[in-house]
């Protein structure tokens, strides 16, 4: 454990790019196999390689998204403008910060992403993504930020395998009869 506390605090950004990138990418392959009801090779080679870029690279904003709005909440502390938080005050107001402010445009960036990574224009329940920080990335990233900074990404990427495998079961394709 202690390697890897080492590990995320020596190299933080490329960290989080190798946990997303792997974590990222197994819960969309997971989703697929989850709505396709089969186990399967759901993506060819190359489009593995672009959603593995495509994790790593919104890692990136992840990362600094977490710096940044951990910082904005100290410094409205700072200026009083919120009261002092206790441990869980302090990560739920992280959170919801973080998710209404930069989320939307997180949810509109991974859709984009997604899009040129297929080949399509699928905007086909984006809401649903938007309502995705409100019932789970709000709640999840509360006890993401309870934890000590070195676990919090690890944790996000975990958290991404989780929402791909809602994801999958809620957008399963029907039995046939």
């Amino acid at each position: 454990m202690q390697f890897y506390i080492e590990l995320v605090k020596a190299h933080p950004i490329l960290m989080a790019m190798a946990q997303f990138a792997i974590l990222g990418t197994l819960g969309d392959v997971i989703a697929k196999w989850i709505i396709e009801k089969r186990f399967s090779k759901p993506f060819g080679f190359v489009t593995l390689i672009l959603k593995m870029l495509e994790w790593s690279f919104l890692a990136v904003l992840i990362k600094y998204a977490f710096t940044g709005f951990g910082g904005f909440v100290n410094e409205l502390v700072a200026h009083q403008m919120l009261p002092e938080p206790g441990n869980f005050t302090r990560a739920f107001a992280i959170s919801a910060t973080m998710n209404l402010q930069f989320g939307p445009f997180l949810v509109l960036m991974h859709r984009l992403l997604d899009n040129l990574i297929a080949r399509q224009k699928n905007w086909q329940n984006i809401d649903k993504g938007f309502m995705s920080l409100l019932w789970f990335w709000i709640p999840a990233h509360t006890v993401t930020f309870m934890l000590d900074k070195p676990f919090q990404i690890g944790l996000a990427a975990i958290w991404s395998v989780v929402l791909g495998i809602i994801l999958g079961f809620y957008n399963r394709k029907p039995t046939s009869a």
